[in-house]
């Protein structure tokens, strides 16, 4: 490879780093704002969610009976909504995040509540479903540390 070639490689490379470590978290934030708000609005709707039964289930007991059914249903929902306006606005983000922490918790609790359940041998299809919020909880973690000022991006190593 000619030094020619090389040298505009690692300036395209540059840029690229550039551009990713200026956007890519808030083009998280704003796609996982966009998961809430959908997972959020099926929920408003009886029989649409997948999960519809199993979060019900688990706000009823968490909740000691206090909600259920559709009224579960509908806290459910509004929360998850509330928490995606808020990753896509950015606005009143801290809050949103803190909401979201509850929420993760209450994503995984029917690991611990409905156990045998969800693993009956394999895995159920509403077990896999509860599995995909790792990435989501991971991705808050990003989103969380920069919203709370945290610096994502190492500084470069003297030479």
């Amino acid at each position: 490879m000619t030094a020619a070639i090389e040298t505009m490689l690692s300036r395209l490379i540059s840029k690229l780093a550039t551009w990713l470590s200026r956007h890519s978290i808030d083009i998280l934030r704003i796609s996982l704002g966009l998961v809430f708000v959908a997972f959020g609005t099926l929920k408003f709707f009886p029989g649409v969610s997948p999960a519809e039964a199993l979060s019900v289930a688990t706000l009823e007991r968490l909740s000691m009976g206090l909600l259920s059914g559709y009224a579960a249903q509908a806290v459910i929902a509004g929360l998850e909504v509330f928490i995606g306006l808020t990753l896509v606005t950015g606005r009143l983000l801290k809050t949103g995040l803190v909401v979201m922490a509850g929420a993760l918790a209450g994503f995984f609790a029917p690991y611990a509540l409905f156990f045998t359940d969800l693993f009956p041998g394999a895995p159920t299809l509403e077990a896999q479903y509860i599995f995909k919020d790792i990435v989501l909880a991971a991705a808050a973690l990003v989103i969380g540390a920069r919203a709370l000022g945290a610096r994502l991006v190492p500084a470069r190593a003297a030479l």
